[in-house]
């Protein structure tokens, strides 16, 4: 509805004569919901913006553009306020059709083709291959997760990436690590490495080494055991794919998977990252001092200019990260969305200066970042910090046990990224409104429930969404569910657009408050045949739009409660 009367103003200007509005004028229409109904359903500022450059009066302008606005039957009453603001009221046929798009398209309601074509990939968690999940890859998991669902609803072409950091430091003291379990020496004991990884589950790959086990690789060929505490490289290899493998586990079990697995290590044996250092020494960009070769990541917006190899031959981190990324656009992803901690902010310019030295025809601004804050965990008004599991952190693994699947990924997706979070164990298994997961869900249950009465009582329900039935939804907390209901097409878009998949939990959270106030103010199942009808269409309408955003969450709409 909102495009529909952006394309009547589109016309109405298009009609105005030069000495009105002249033609090389044409600000970008912006049309907007109004926060009170009373106000009608949508409004513009078109009028003000055109008033300067037109030398118009801006009431005297708006009123040339309502005359010129060619008739719709989506249209009840238009009107002039304040200072030259346009108002637009819907008409029932607007409400109409728009309900029957909800029955019409079902589970793809809502959805747009703004993206259609557009290559596109989300890496997510990509958590080193050192230890369990914790709350803030749960996070990451959630949000990744919703946000590849969101995309998908505009059109756009979507991979999951997960990259795998299964080279480097971290990776060695994990192997030093198991191999001291290995050797029967445990976190406190003399000989025990420095930084070394404490949680029990190293204790659990050390007995499984020493077993001669196996595990799956990524490639899916299995990684034998030799058992021998001496044998460093076995040990490497079988602690990474087994962590792999824990990771995997928790992700299935937070209904999350991936498209794609990308190893750090193949962008060294593939020669991507020896490449890209050439690249960008032929750029012009690099130089040498004292020994480390440089990037002048300065001309590229960065407070100062960036290390690639140190003195020692060896390369700083951020270079494997812009190898990493060439190879996603050369993979024609011309959309890249990292979801990673904030504590990665520093890496952004870097990562994009890098880009834009090799002269690649990569776009400024690649790839998109959504940065996120860490989680606390709060039970019984204190803080949760440990997990035996893990040694010094709370696992996604622990949560789900807690309080299950529905209520992390919610939960986890509830808030903006960047805002600070309290996962409260004890809301989360509240049965109550002000836990807002099972409020959502309680309110689709309930819709069910009514339909389940209906056939009890020996009623049928017919589909009908003629102009005459919106007409009898007349009631104030009526209007209110249909005007929300009809909000979700716009939702999505501009949840997409900015990389918000919170905005769908809110939105939940409103529609289901309309749903619960419309349920315990009115009877559905009435004696009038057509006022029942109506009644019953929309509650139906809004457990299908209920079901489409818990669904893009992650998140189960159970019928019963």
């Amino acid at each position: 509805m909102k495009y529909q009367i952006e394309q009547l103003l589109q016309a109405a200007l298009a009609t105005l004569p030069p000495d009105v509005v002249p033609a090389d004028i044409r600000p970008e229409i912006n049309v907007e919901r109004t926060r009170d109904a009373a106000h009608g359903d949508f409004a513009t500022n078109i009028a003000l913006q055109l008033a300067k450059p037109a030398r118009k009066n801006p009431r005297q302008l708006a009123q040339a553009i309502l005359d010129a606005l060619p008739a719709s039957d989506l249209i009840a009453k238009t009107e002039i306020a304040g200072p030259g603001f346009i108002n637009f009221h819907l008409s029932a046929a607007a409400y109409q059709l728009e309900l029957s798009r909800v029955f019409d398209f079902g589970p793809v309601y809502g959805y747009g083709k703004r993206g259609a074509g557009i290559g596109t990939v989300v890496e997510f968690v990509s958590a080193n291959p050192t230890g369990p999940l914790h709350v803030g890859h749960g996070r990451q998991a959630a949000l990744g997760d919703a946000l590849v669902s969101l995309l998908q609803t505009q059109g756009y072409e979507v991979s999951r990436e997960f990259y795998y950091n299964d080279a480097g430091v971290q990776i060695h003291k994990l192997a030093l690590s198991v191999q001291a379990r290995a050797r029967g020496i445990k976190p406190g004991d003399a000989g025990w490495p420095e930084e070394g990884y404490a949680g029990d589950y190293i204790g659990d790959i050390a007995e499984e080494f020493l077993a001669k086990s196996s595990v799956h690789a990524l490639d899916g060929e299995a990684v034998k055991a030799s058992g021998k505490p001496d044998d460093f490289e076995s040990i490497r290899k079988f602690a990474v794919a087994y962590l792999r493998r824990e990771q995997d586990i928790d992700l299935q079990k937070f209904g999350v998977h991936f498209d794609v697995y990308y190893l750090e290590s193949s962008l060294y044996t593939d020669g991507k990252v020896e490449e890209t250092v050439k690249g960008l020494i032929g750029s012009g960009k690099t130089y040498e001092n004292e020994g480390a070769l440089w990037l002048r990541t300065t001309e590229f917006g960065d407070d100062k200019d960036r290390v690639m190899r140190k003195s020692d031959g060896t390369f700083t981190y951020f270079v494997p990260d812009v190898a990493y990324h060439v190879t996603k656009w050369q993979r024609g992803f011309r959309k890249a969305i990292n979801v990673q901690g904030t504590d990665h902010h520093g890496t952004i310019s870097r990562v994009r200066a890098g880009l834009q030295a090799l002269g690649l025809g990569i776009p400024e601004g690649y790839p998109d970042y959504v940065l996120h804050k860490m989680v606390k965990v709060m039970r019984g008004g204190e803080e949760v910090k440990i997990s035996k599991r893990a040694g010094s952190y709370v696992t996604v693994r622990d949560l789900i046990e807690w309080v299950g699947r529905d209520a992390v990924r919610f939960f986890l997706v509830s808030r903006k990224a960047d805002s600070e979070f309290v996962f409260d164990i004890d809301l989360a298994l509240a049965q109550s409104e002000e836990n807002p997961v099972y409020y959502v869900q309680y309110a689709h249950a309930r819709v069910c429930s009514v339909f389940r009465q209906l056939q009890e009582k020996g009623f049928t329900h017919e589909r009908d969404i003629g102009e005459r039935n919106i007409a009898l939804l007349s009631e104030p907390q009526e209007r209110a569910l249909i005007r929300r209901l009809t909000y979700f097409p716009e939702l999505l878009e501009n949840a997409a657009n900015a990389l918000e998949p919170h905005q769908v939990a809110h939105y939940l959270r409103d529609l289901a408050g309309d749903l619960h106030t419309y349920y315990n103010a009115h009877q559905f199942i009435v004696d009038d045949v057509n006022l029942r009808n109506a009644r019953l269409n929309l509650v139906a309408a809004t457990r299908q739009v209920i079901q489409n955003g818990l669904k893009l969450l992650g998140v189960s709409a159970p019928e019963k409660m």
